[in-house]
Protein backbone atom coordinates (compact mmCIF):
# COMPACT_ATOMS: atom_id res chain seq x y z
CA UNK A 1 0.00 0.00 0.00
CA UNK A 2 1.13 3.22 -0.92
CA UNK A 3 1.81 6.25 1.64
CA UNK A 4 0.61 8.54 -0.66
CA UNK A 5 -2.62 6.92 -1.67
CA UNK A 6 -3.57 7.11 2.30
CA UNK A 7 -5.55 10.38 3.17
CA UNK A 8 -7.52 12.02 5.95
CA UNK A 9 -10.97 12.52 5.09
CA UNK A 10 -13.23 14.93 6.77
CA UNK A 11 -16.56 14.42 7.21
CA UNK A 12 -18.72 16.85 8.03
CA UNK A 13 -22.23 16.67 9.81
CA UNK A 14 -24.61 18.41 7.86
CA UNK A 15 -26.29 20.91 10.26
CA UNK A 16 -30.14 19.74 11.20
CA UNK A 17 -33.27 21.26 10.44
CA UNK A 18 -33.82 21.73 14.05
CA UNK A 19 -30.64 23.54 14.32
CA UNK A 20 -31.88 26.23 17.18
CA UNK A 21 -30.36 27.90 20.39
CA UNK A 22 -31.98 26.29 23.64
CA UNK A 23 -28.79 26.48 25.94
CA UNK A 24 -28.68 22.81 26.41
CA UNK A 25 -25.05 21.98 27.15
CA UNK A 26 -24.27 22.89 30.26
CA UNK A 27 -20.26 23.86 30.69
CA UNK A 28 -20.54 25.00 27.00
CA UNK A 29 -20.16 28.83 27.46
CA UNK A 30 -21.79 29.52 24.05
CA UNK A 31 -24.54 27.69 24.15
CA UNK A 32 -25.45 28.54 27.74
CA UNK A 33 -24.53 32.46 26.83
CA UNK A 34 -26.42 32.60 23.65
CA UNK A 35 -29.69 30.08 24.80
CA UNK A 36 -33.15 31.91 23.83
CA UNK A 37 -31.89 33.30 20.62
CA UNK A 38 -33.37 33.18 17.16
CA UNK A 39 -31.37 30.49 14.92
CA UNK A 40 -31.55 30.42 11.14
CA UNK A 41 -31.21 26.82 10.33
CA UNK A 42 -31.01 27.11 6.52
CA UNK A 43 -27.82 29.65 7.03
CA UNK A 44 -26.09 27.29 9.56
CA UNK A 45 -26.82 24.18 7.03
CA UNK A 46 -25.53 26.68 4.01
CA UNK A 47 -22.63 27.88 6.13
CA UNK A 48 -21.10 24.60 7.06
CA UNK A 49 -21.71 23.31 3.00
CA UNK A 50 -19.52 26.52 1.80
CA UNK A 51 -17.18 25.47 4.21
CA UNK A 52 -16.57 21.94 3.22
CA UNK A 53 -17.19 23.29 -0.19
CA UNK A 54 -13.80 25.29 0.25
CA UNK A 55 -11.99 22.68 1.59
CA UNK A 56 -12.94 20.33 -1.42
CA UNK A 57 -12.23 22.85 -3.64
CA UNK A 58 -8.27 23.50 -2.28
CA UNK A 59 -7.86 19.92 -2.53
CA UNK A 60 -8.78 18.22 0.83
CA UNK A 61 -10.83 15.31 0.78
CA UNK A 62 -13.88 15.73 1.90
CA UNK A 63 -17.06 13.79 3.37
CA UNK A 64 -20.85 14.38 4.84
CA UNK A 65 -22.98 12.85 7.00
CA UNK A 66 -26.70 13.94 7.66
CA UNK A 67 -28.54 14.96 10.72
CA UNK A 68 -30.70 13.32 12.91
CA UNK A 69 -34.20 12.27 12.81
CA UNK A 70 -35.44 15.30 15.27
CA UNK A 71 -37.74 15.83 16.84
CA UNK A 72 -37.39 12.37 18.65
CA UNK A 73 -40.74 11.68 19.42
CA UNK A 74 -40.02 7.87 20.25
CA UNK A 75 -37.86 9.51 23.13
CA UNK A 76 -40.96 11.39 24.31
CA UNK A 77 -43.09 8.46 24.16
CA UNK A 78 -40.39 6.21 26.18
CA UNK A 79 -41.04 8.98 28.89
CA UNK A 80 -44.49 8.64 29.19
CA UNK A 81 -45.99 10.99 26.08
CA UNK A 82 -48.70 9.20 24.24
CA UNK A 83 -51.34 10.25 21.45
CA UNK A 84 -50.73 11.73 17.98
CA UNK A 85 -47.36 12.99 17.26
CA UNK A 86 -49.34 16.53 17.36
CA UNK A 87 -50.70 15.71 20.82
CA UNK A 88 -46.74 14.57 21.84
CA UNK A 89 -45.39 17.91 21.00
CA UNK A 90 -48.44 19.76 22.64
CA UNK A 91 -47.92 18.00 25.49
CA UNK A 92 -44.21 18.41 25.92
CA UNK A 93 -44.49 21.99 25.42
CA UNK A 94 -46.81 22.55 28.46
CA UNK A 95 -45.49 19.77 30.55
CA UNK A 96 -41.84 19.41 30.07
CA UNK A 97 -40.53 22.38 27.93
CA UNK A 98 -36.96 21.54 28.13
CA UNK A 99 -37.23 17.64 27.59
CA UNK A 100 -39.11 19.18 24.21
CA UNK A 101 -35.98 21.34 23.68
CA UNK A 102 -33.75 18.03 23.87
CA UNK A 103 -35.26 16.26 21.89
CA UNK A 104 -35.20 19.25 19.19
CA UNK A 105 -31.33 19.63 19.39
CA UNK A 106 -29.75 19.55 16.58
CA UNK A 107 -26.14 18.62 18.42
CA UNK A 108 -25.27 15.78 15.30
CA UNK A 109 -23.89 18.43 13.46
CA UNK A 110 -20.95 18.47 15.52
CA UNK A 111 -19.66 15.23 14.52
CA UNK A 112 -16.44 14.99 16.22
CA UNK A 113 -18.12 13.96 19.27
CA UNK A 114 -19.64 10.74 16.72
CA UNK A 115 -17.10 8.15 18.03
CA UNK A 116 -13.70 7.56 17.63
CA UNK A 117 -11.57 6.05 14.43
CA UNK A 118 -8.53 4.20 14.92
CA UNK A 119 -7.11 3.91 10.77
CA UNK A 120 -6.33 0.63 9.40
CA UNK A 121 -2.27 1.32 9.88
CA UNK A 122 -2.32 1.01 13.67
CA UNK A 123 -4.83 -1.85 14.33
CA UNK A 124 -3.57 -5.40 14.39
CA UNK A 125 -6.35 -6.67 12.00
CA UNK A 126 -5.24 -4.12 9.31
CA UNK A 127 -9.11 -2.67 9.15
CA UNK A 128 -10.47 0.57 10.04
CA UNK A 129 -11.98 0.46 13.64
CA UNK A 130 -15.43 2.27 14.81
CA UNK A 131 -16.80 3.19 18.15
CA UNK A 132 -19.78 5.45 18.43
CA UNK A 133 -19.47 7.56 21.27
CA UNK A 134 -22.43 6.88 24.55
CA UNK A 135 -22.29 10.89 24.88
CA UNK A 136 -24.35 9.86 28.22
CA UNK A 137 -23.59 13.41 30.02
CA UNK A 138 -26.34 14.79 28.70
CA UNK A 139 -29.75 14.06 27.40
CA UNK A 140 -30.08 15.70 24.06
CA UNK A 141 -26.48 13.86 23.07
CA UNK A 142 -27.23 11.19 25.00
CA UNK A 143 -30.35 9.92 21.86
CA UNK A 144 -27.69 10.23 19.33
CA UNK A 145 -25.69 7.09 19.52
CA UNK A 146 -27.97 4.45 17.89
CA UNK A 147 -28.65 6.59 14.59
CA UNK A 148 -24.66 7.17 14.62
CA UNK A 149 -23.41 3.47 14.84
CA UNK A 150 -26.68 3.04 11.84
CA UNK A 151 -24.84 5.59 9.91
CA UNK A 152 -21.34 4.81 10.62
CA UNK A 153 -22.24 1.39 9.45
CA UNK A 154 -23.86 1.43 6.37
CA UNK A 155 -21.59 4.31 5.07
CA UNK A 156 -18.38 1.88 6.43
CA UNK A 157 -19.88 -1.69 5.19
CA UNK A 158 -17.51 -3.41 3.67
CA UNK A 159 -16.49 -5.90 6.49
CA UNK A 160 -13.39 -6.56 5.14
CA UNK A 161 -12.00 -2.92 5.17
CA UNK A 162 -14.29 -1.71 8.47
CA UNK A 163 -14.76 -3.28 12.13
CA UNK A 164 -17.28 -1.42 13.85
CA UNK A 165 -17.85 -1.48 17.96
CA UNK A 166 -20.72 -1.28 20.40
CA UNK A 167 -21.16 1.99 22.25
CA UNK A 168 -19.97 1.68 25.91
CA UNK A 169 -21.69 1.10 28.81
CA UNK A 170 -23.83 4.64 29.15
CA UNK A 171 -23.09 5.46 32.68
CA UNK A 172 -20.70 8.20 34.41
CA UNK A 173 -17.72 5.32 34.91
CA UNK A 174 -17.89 5.07 30.86
CA UNK A 175 -18.67 8.79 30.03
CA UNK A 176 -17.22 8.48 26.06
CA UNK A 177 -17.68 12.07 23.99
CA UNK A 178 -15.43 10.97 21.07
CA UNK A 179 -13.03 12.27 18.61
CA UNK A 180 -13.57 15.69 20.66
CA UNK A 181 -10.83 13.76 23.32
CA UNK A 182 -8.84 12.03 20.96
CA UNK A 183 -5.87 13.15 18.94
CA UNK A 184 -4.03 11.11 15.97
CA UNK A 185 -0.34 12.10 16.05
CA UNK A 186 2.25 10.98 13.22
CA UNK A 187 4.45 11.54 10.24
CA UNK A 188 2.78 10.71 7.13
CA UNK A 189 -0.81 9.62 7.22
CA UNK A 190 -0.04 6.00 5.86
CA UNK A 191 2.75 6.04 8.77
CA UNK A 192 2.05 4.07 12.52
CA UNK A 193 0.53 6.47 14.92
CA UNK A 194 0.39 7.52 18.81
CA UNK A 195 -2.95 7.83 20.23
CA UNK A 196 -3.19 11.26 22.47
CA UNK A 197 -6.63 10.07 24.40
CA UNK A 198 -7.20 13.72 26.74
CA UNK A 199 -9.84 12.66 30.30
CA UNK A 200 -11.19 14.93 32.65
CA UNK A 201 -11.70 12.31 35.79
CA UNK A 202 -10.83 8.99 36.36
CA UNK A 203 -14.33 7.41 37.34
CA UNK A 204 -13.05 4.50 39.84
CA UNK A 205 -10.15 6.77 41.53
CA UNK A 206 -11.30 9.96 41.23
CA UNK A 207 -12.11 12.99 43.42
CA UNK A 208 -8.55 14.33 42.88
CA UNK A 209 -7.74 17.34 40.56
CA UNK A 210 -11.17 17.35 38.96
CA UNK A 211 -12.95 20.30 38.06
CA UNK A 212 -15.00 22.38 40.61
CA UNK A 213 -18.13 24.67 38.29
CA UNK A 214 -18.48 22.27 35.44
CA UNK A 215 -18.84 18.42 34.74
CA UNK A 216 -15.68 16.85 33.39
CA UNK A 217 -17.06 14.84 30.55
CA UNK A 218 -14.41 12.27 29.79
CA UNK A 219 -13.51 9.49 31.59
CA UNK A 220 -10.16 7.99 31.38
CA UNK A 221 -11.68 4.38 31.86
CA UNK A 222 -13.86 5.33 29.11
CA UNK A 223 -10.58 6.04 26.36
CA UNK A 224 -9.15 3.65 27.76
CA UNK A 225 -12.29 0.56 26.80
CA UNK A 226 -11.54 2.20 23.31
CA UNK A 227 -7.90 1.89 22.67
CA UNK A 228 -8.91 -1.95 23.74
CA UNK A 229 -11.50 -2.37 21.50
CA UNK A 230 -9.38 -1.04 19.01
CA UNK A 231 -6.31 -3.46 19.90
CA UNK A 232 -4.27 -0.38 20.32
CA UNK A 233 -0.91 -1.63 22.36
CA UNK A 234 0.70 0.82 25.49
CA UNK A 235 3.21 1.88 23.39
CA UNK A 236 0.18 3.44 20.53
CA UNK A 237 -1.15 5.01 23.41
CA UNK A 238 -1.11 8.33 25.57
CA UNK A 239 -3.26 9.02 28.53
CA UNK A 240 -3.60 12.87 29.62
CA UNK A 241 -5.75 14.27 32.12
CA UNK A 242 -7.43 18.08 30.75
CA UNK A 243 -6.50 20.82 32.89
CA UNK A 244 -9.52 21.03 35.19
CA UNK A 245 -8.92 24.58 35.25
CA UNK A 246 -9.75 24.57 31.72
CA UNK A 247 -12.84 22.89 32.07
CA UNK A 248 -14.35 25.64 34.72
CA UNK A 249 -13.66 27.91 32.56
CA UNK A 250 -15.47 26.25 29.52
CA UNK A 251 -13.26 23.94 27.99
CA UNK A 252 -15.79 21.24 27.46
CA UNK A 253 -13.77 18.57 25.78
CA UNK A 254 -9.92 18.73 24.32
CA UNK A 255 -10.34 19.99 20.80
CA UNK A 256 -11.83 23.40 22.38
CA UNK A 257 -7.95 23.78 23.70
CA UNK A 258 -5.50 21.49 21.42
CA UNK A 259 -5.80 20.28 17.83
CA UNK A 260 -3.26 17.74 16.31
CA UNK A 261 -2.33 16.63 12.72
CA UNK A 262 0.59 14.70 11.45
CA UNK A 263 3.76 15.29 14.13
CA UNK A 264 2.38 19.05 15.20
CA UNK A 265 0.61 19.42 18.46
CA UNK A 266 -1.46 22.88 18.15
CA UNK A 267 -2.18 23.92 22.06
CA UNK A 268 -2.93 25.96 25.02
CA UNK A 269 -0.60 26.26 28.26
CA UNK A 270 -3.62 24.85 29.62
CA UNK A 271 -4.52 22.08 28.39
CA UNK A 272 -3.21 19.53 30.25
CA UNK A 273 -3.02 19.01 33.71
CA UNK A 274 0.82 17.55 33.61
CA UNK A 275 1.86 19.31 30.13
CA UNK A 276 5.53 17.67 30.39
CA UNK A 277 4.55 14.41 31.12
CA UNK A 278 2.31 14.16 27.85
CA UNK A 279 5.25 15.72 25.77
CA UNK A 280 7.63 13.27 27.61
CA UNK A 281 5.34 10.54 26.67
CA UNK A 282 4.85 11.63 23.37
CA UNK A 283 7.81 12.27 22.18
CA UNK A 284 9.30 9.03 23.42
CA UNK A 285 5.97 6.85 21.55
CA UNK A 286 6.01 9.02 18.27
CA UNK A 287 8.26 7.67 15.68
CA UNK A 288 8.72 10.81 14.01
CA UNK A 289 9.89 13.89 16.12
CA UNK A 290 6.76 15.47 17.80
CA UNK A 291 6.30 19.75 16.92
CA UNK A 292 4.17 21.26 19.72
CA UNK A 293 3.20 24.94 19.43
CA UNK A 294 2.23 25.89 22.66
CA UNK A 295 0.22 29.26 23.52
CA UNK A 296 0.95 30.90 26.78
CA UNK A 297 -1.78 32.66 28.40
CA UNK A 298 0.24 35.40 28.20
CA UNK A 299 -0.70 35.81 24.64
CA UNK A 300 -4.38 33.77 25.00
CA UNK A 301 -6.37 34.32 27.74
CA UNK A 302 -8.34 31.31 28.99
CA UNK A 303 -11.51 33.63 27.72
CA UNK A 304 -10.31 34.40 24.58
CA UNK A 305 -9.21 30.84 23.69
CA UNK A 306 -13.26 29.87 24.53
CA UNK A 307 -14.50 33.05 22.92
CA UNK A 308 -12.54 32.61 19.53
CA UNK A 309 -12.43 28.61 19.35
CA UNK A 310 -8.60 29.12 17.99
CA UNK A 311 -8.00 25.97 19.23
CA UNK A 312 -11.16 24.17 17.34
CA UNK A 313 -10.06 24.79 14.21
CA UNK A 314 -9.32 22.34 11.46
CA UNK A 315 -5.23 21.70 10.85
CA UNK A 316 -4.82 20.36 7.26
CA UNK A 317 -1.66 18.51 5.63
CA UNK A 318 -0.25 20.11 1.98
CA UNK A 319 1.04 18.07 -0.26
CA UNK A 320 4.82 20.31 0.14
CA UNK A 321 4.54 19.40 3.60
CA UNK A 322 3.07 22.86 5.14
CA UNK A 323 -0.47 22.91 6.44
CA UNK A 324 -3.29 25.08 6.55
CA UNK A 325 -4.86 25.99 10.12
CA UNK A 326 -8.99 26.56 9.39
CA UNK A 327 -10.49 29.22 12.19
CA UNK A 328 -13.86 30.72 12.39
CA UNK A 329 -14.18 33.99 11.83
CA UNK A 330 -14.49 35.25 15.57
CA UNK A 331 -10.70 34.69 15.56
CA UNK A 332 -10.22 37.76 14.22
CA UNK A 333 -12.59 39.77 16.36
CA UNK A 334 -10.12 39.29 19.28
CA UNK A 335 -6.91 41.00 18.92
CA UNK A 336 -5.22 38.86 21.14
CA UNK A 337 -5.74 36.13 18.86
CA UNK A 338 -5.35 37.08 15.64
CA UNK A 339 -2.02 38.82 16.20
CA UNK A 340 -0.76 35.06 18.22
CA UNK A 341 -2.01 33.43 14.54
CA UNK A 342 0.01 35.97 12.72
CA UNK A 343 3.03 36.81 14.81
CA UNK A 344 3.31 33.66 16.51
CA UNK A 345 1.68 30.58 14.80
CA UNK A 346 2.29 31.77 11.15
CA UNK A 347 5.95 32.94 12.25
CA UNK A 348 6.90 30.25 14.55
CA UNK A 349 9.11 27.02 13.38
CA UNK A 350 6.46 24.71 12.08
CA UNK A 351 4.69 23.70 9.24
CA UNK A 352 1.83 25.88 9.90
CA UNK A 353 1.98 28.17 6.95
CA UNK A 354 -1.43 29.26 6.02
CA UNK A 355 -4.58 30.59 7.65
CA UNK A 356 -8.63 30.47 6.38
CA UNK A 357 -11.19 31.63 7.94
CA UNK A 358 -14.53 30.43 7.75
CA UNK A 359 -17.92 31.95 8.80
CA UNK A 360 -19.56 29.69 10.58
CA UNK A 361 -21.93 31.58 13.33
CA UNK A 362 -24.69 29.98 13.52
CA UNK A 363 -22.77 26.76 14.88
CA UNK A 364 -20.47 28.76 16.72
CA UNK A 365 -23.25 30.03 18.68
CA UNK A 366 -23.73 26.70 20.17
CA UNK A 367 -20.53 26.51 20.93
CA UNK A 368 -19.38 24.18 17.45
CA UNK A 369 -16.16 25.71 15.46
CA UNK A 370 -14.64 24.39 12.42
CA UNK A 371 -13.27 21.10 14.02
CA UNK A 372 -16.35 20.17 16.30
CA UNK A 373 -18.34 20.02 12.89
CA UNK A 374 -16.20 17.21 11.02
CA UNK A 375 -14.99 13.79 11.84
CA UNK A 376 -11.66 12.72 10.93
CA UNK A 377 -10.91 9.35 9.05
CA UNK A 378 -7.84 8.43 7.42
CA UNK A 379 -8.79 5.94 4.51
CA UNK A 380 -6.27 4.05 2.14
CA UNK A 381 -7.34 4.20 -1.78
CA UNK A 382 -8.87 0.81 -1.36
CA UNK A 383 -11.17 1.78 1.71
CA UNK A 384 -12.27 5.22 0.26
CA UNK A 385 -13.33 3.14 -2.64
CA UNK A 386 -15.10 0.30 -0.21
CA UNK A 387 -17.84 3.40 0.97
CA UNK A 388 -21.26 2.81 0.47
CA UNK A 389 -23.10 5.47 -0.94
CA UNK A 390 -22.74 9.01 -2.29
CA UNK A 391 -20.83 10.85 0.92
CA UNK A 392 -17.50 11.77 -0.64
CA UNK A 393 -18.25 15.70 -1.41
CA UNK A 394 -17.78 16.49 -5.48
CA UNK A 395 -19.52 19.37 -7.73
CA UNK A 396 -22.59 17.48 -8.30
CA UNK A 397 -23.16 16.35 -4.32
CA UNK A 398 -22.56 19.79 -3.44
CA UNK A 399 -25.00 21.21 -5.75
CA UNK A 400 -28.09 18.61 -4.94
CA UNK A 401 -27.23 19.46 -0.99
CA UNK A 402 -27.27 23.16 -1.46
CA UNK A 403 -30.17 22.59 -3.59
CA UNK A 404 -31.90 20.47 -0.89
CA UNK A 405 -31.17 22.93 2.23
CA UNK A 406 -32.68 25.53 0.12
CA UNK A 407 -36.20 23.29 -0.53
CA UNK A 408 -36.45 21.84 2.79
CA UNK A 409 -34.55 24.03 5.78
CA UNK A 410 -36.44 27.40 7.65
CA UNK A 411 -34.82 30.57 7.85
CA UNK A 412 -36.14 31.35 11.26
CA UNK A 413 -36.40 28.98 14.34
CA UNK A 414 -37.43 30.09 17.65
CA UNK A 415 -37.84 27.90 20.62
CA UNK A 416 -41.58 27.98 20.74
CA UNK A 417 -41.30 26.73 16.89
CA UNK A 418 -40.22 23.57 17.92
CA UNK A 419 -43.84 22.41 19.37
CA UNK A 420 -45.03 22.76 15.80
CA UNK A 421 -46.45 19.48 14.22
CA UNK A 422 -45.97 20.84 10.57
CA UNK A 423 -41.86 20.72 11.65
CA UNK A 424 -41.67 17.73 11.86
CA UNK A 425 -43.43 16.75 9.22
CA UNK A 426 -41.06 18.68 7.53
CA UNK A 427 -38.36 17.01 8.74
CA UNK A 428 -39.22 13.68 7.65
CA UNK A 429 -39.69 14.46 4.42
CA UNK A 430 -36.89 16.11 4.34
CA UNK A 431 -34.09 13.39 5.59
CA UNK A 432 -36.59 10.51 3.37
CA UNK A 433 -35.36 12.49 0.59
CA UNK A 434 -31.94 12.89 1.79
CA UNK A 435 -31.20 9.32 2.56
CA UNK A 436 -31.85 8.70 -1.27
CA UNK A 437 -29.62 12.07 -2.39
CA UNK A 438 -27.18 9.82 -0.39
CA UNK A 439 -27.69 6.46 -1.35
CA UNK A 440 -27.19 5.27 2.17
CA UNK A 441 -30.20 2.94 2.78
CA UNK A 442 -32.81 3.35 5.71
CA UNK A 443 -31.04 4.78 8.88
CA UNK A 444 -33.45 6.67 10.49
CA UNK A 445 -36.08 5.26 13.24
CA UNK A 446 -39.02 6.42 10.88
CA UNK A 447 -37.32 4.81 8.31
CA UNK A 448 -37.56 1.39 10.16
CA UNK A 449 -40.92 1.06 11.09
Amino acid sequence: MSLNSIREVNFDGLVGLTHNYSGLAHGNVASMSHGGLVSNPKEGALQGLAKMKSLMDAGYAQGVLPPQQRPDLGALRALGFSGSNSEILAQAAKQAPQLLRAVCSASSMWTANAGTITPSVDAPDGRVHFTPANLQSSFHRYLEPKTTGRVLQAIFRDEQHFAHHPVLPATPAFSDEGAANHTRLCGEYGEPGVHLFVYGRQAFSGGRNEPKRYPARQTLEASQAVARQHGLSDAQTVFAQQHPEAIDAGVFHNDVIAVGNGPVLLYHEMAFLDEERTLDELRAKMSTPLIPVRVPVAAVSMEDAVASYLFNSQLLSNPDGTMTLVVPSECQEREAVWNTIQNFILAGNNPIGEVIVKDVKQSMRNGGGPACLRLRVVLSEAERAALTGRVLLNEALYSDLTAWVNRHYRDRLATDDLADPQLATEVLTALDELTQLLNIGSVYPFQQG
